[in-house]
Parts: structure tokens; sequence; C-alpha cells
């Protein structure tokens, strides 16, 4: 099994995503990180690995004339070709692209409330796209450029849930998911690598050579002299993005119940409807607040604590430096100061 497949399908299983009995639609435009996605699949279904229901679908944003027509009508073929169904849709009244403001948004809007009508239509699982690591850096620097916070700086997710599309058509979250499976491991030049090898001629698009748009410019300029400083820059923006994603899930996590961490004690209750990460941050404050500060303490201390909490017996302890402890009783973890018994003087 080539490197490339092996390592969708280890993404695929990671993400919990189902093997059998669902519908995907993958979103194809005619690039070669689309067409890798098209590609992957095709070859898991071959091999029985996936036996689920995709649906290749192609927006032609109208954007490049003739360009954009022959784009359509390769994919629709190499779709057939591959034995893949197949929806396209143009850019009209019902999927308009605004020309005022943003054109890359209004056209990625478009793009979207299509994709969410297909998925809705076949009631599919969820919608494929093939960002990759490269799309995830230079969207972080678009967003650090524009002064976004720590939620812009997040970048994409991998799997948003329940998405919901930035349009007036989409008043409410849909129950689709929007999934990126080659965002976290597919670097551009894999998906261009894995098109050659089986044979593949990608189409190229003349907008991704036009630096009056910022993301060309990002891609085309500022990515190569950040590679002066760091030849792995694009690894590095796109890890950057994801530890802050964790920060900014915390955040949000801790801001809907945050267990009170001025107390001597937390509930365990609480923590255990927490993920792994909250539970630390929660952790590192409480244990501030009580000693004043984090002196001393490791990573090895909290993770005893995390699994104190989880453990189903009771009056279990912790030790940490200085004498102080941890202990767990009464449906609660304690901080408390070890008793150090004074030796008497000597008569």
């Amino acid at each position: 099994m080539h490197k490339f497949v092996r390592n969708f399908l280890t993404e695929w299983r990671k993400l919990g995503l189902p093997f059998e009995n669902a519908s995907f639609i993958a979103a194809i435009s005619g690039g070669a990180d689309s067409l890798s996605l098209l590609l992957v699949l095709n070859e898991l279904r071959e091999r029985k690995k996936l036996q689920n229901r995709f649906v290749a679908a192609h927006f032609n944003h109208n954007l490049r004339g003739e360009a954009s027509r022959k784009d359509a009508e390769f994919v629709r073929a190499l779709s057939e070709k591959l034995d893949f169904e197949f929806v396209g849709e143009i850019s009209d009244d019902q999927y308009q692209i605004s020309k005022k403001g943003n054109l890359e948004q209004n056209a990625r809007v478009a793009r979207y409330e299509f994709l969410t009508e297909t998925a809705q239509s076949y009631k599919a699982f969820g919608i494929l796209t093939a960002h990759t690591i490269n799309d995830q850096a230079e969207t972080f620097l678009l967003n650090l450029i524009r002064g976004s916070g720590i939620s812009g700086l997040s970048g994409m997710k991998v799997l948003n849930s329940k998405f919901q599309v930035s349009s007036s058509k989409f008043k409410e979250k849909s129950q689709i998911s929007l999934i990126r499976p080659l965002l976290s491991w597919a670097r551009r030049d894999d998906t261009e690598n894995f098109c050659r090898e089986n044979e593949i001629e990608f189409r190229n698009d003349a907008m991704n050579e036009d630096l009056g748009l910022k993301r060309v410019r990002v891609r085309k300029i500022l990515l190569p002299m950040l590679e002066d400083f760091n030849p792995k820059i694009i690894e590095t923006l796109a890890k950057t993005a994801n530890l802050l994603q964790t920060e900014s899930d915390i955040l949000m996590e801790l801001k809907d119940q945050k267990p009170n961490t001025k107390d001597p004690y937390l509930f365990l209750k609480d923590l255990k409807t927490l993920s792994k990460s909250a539970v630390y941050q929660v952790l590192r404050n409480w244990l501030k607040t009580n000693r004043d500060n984090l002196r001393q303490l490791e990573l090895k201390h909290i993770e005893a604590i995390a699994s104190l909490i989880v453990s189903r017996k009771s009056g279990k302890m912790v030790e940490l430096p200085n004498d102080e402890i941890i202990v767990k009783k009464e449906g609660k973890i304690f901080f408390q100061k070890r008793k150090v018994e004074k030796s008497g003087s000597a008569n």
C-alpha cells in the first residue's frame, strides 16, 4: 500500500469516521489536492477498506470562462471513469458569487452553499475537502496579518461537526460534518506526487498565480521569504495553529462549565465532564491558586492527579513537592499540607 494511502487510512481511523454504510460528498476542483483525495478514496474503495458511498461534487465558480468549463468537464470525466457518482453545479442565480468585497471569500460561501445542500440531499454524513498543511500555514499567516485573535489563528479544524456556512441561506448549524482528512499530514508536494504516480495530470488554476489575491502573495512571496529563516516553516506554522486550536477549544469548554479553582477542593463530577486538556488546565489554575505558584511542579504531578480523578477508589492521594498532597474523598479532591510532627527538644 502506498504511503499516501496508508496515511489517509490512519487519519480516517483516528477521526473515528465510518468505514461502511455512510455517504460522503467529496469536493473536487480538479487541482492536485482534490484529485489526490478522489484517487485515494478510489483505491481504498477498490481494496474494500472503505465501503461507503462517495459522491464527487464540483462547483464551477465561472470566474475564468472557458478554463472553468474545462475544469468541470475534466472532473466529470475522471469521476465517471473511476465510477464515482458526480454532481456538478455552476455559479448562477442560485449560487451567486458577489463581485463586491472579498472575491475569494464570496466564492467560498457560494461553494459551501452548494456542498451543504448537496450533502443534505444525499443525507450525507459529511463533506470531504482536500485542504493540506500548506493551506493551514497560509490561513494562519493571512489571519495573523489581519490581526485575528486566538480563534482566527487556530486555523482550520480537521473535523468540524455540525459546521455552519457563513451565509444567510443557512440560519442554523447543519447536522453534517466538514472533514479535512489531509490537513494534518499531507503537503502540496505529496498530493502532486500522488497524482503523478497515478498518471493523472491535474488542472492548474490561473488564479493561483494572480498576485492580486492575498493568499497567492502569501504563498508565492511571504512563505518563501520565511523559509530562509526556517526551512520547515510550513509545518511549524501548521503546528502552531493546531496548538492554538487546542487552547481555544479548552477556553470555550471552560467558559461553558468552569470549576471554581479558588476553593481548596474540586468536585470530581465537574472534572469528569471536561476533556483531558481542559482537566490539565483546571488543575494548573487550581494548584497555582492554592500554592501561590507552580514552582517544582512537573507534568508527572498533573498526570498523577488526573489519574486520581478517574480512579474508582477513594481515599488515595498524590504527593507533591514541599510536603503538599492531593487527597481524594467524598466526591472531591482536596489540596492539603502534610502535617509534619515537630521533634521535641532534648532535656
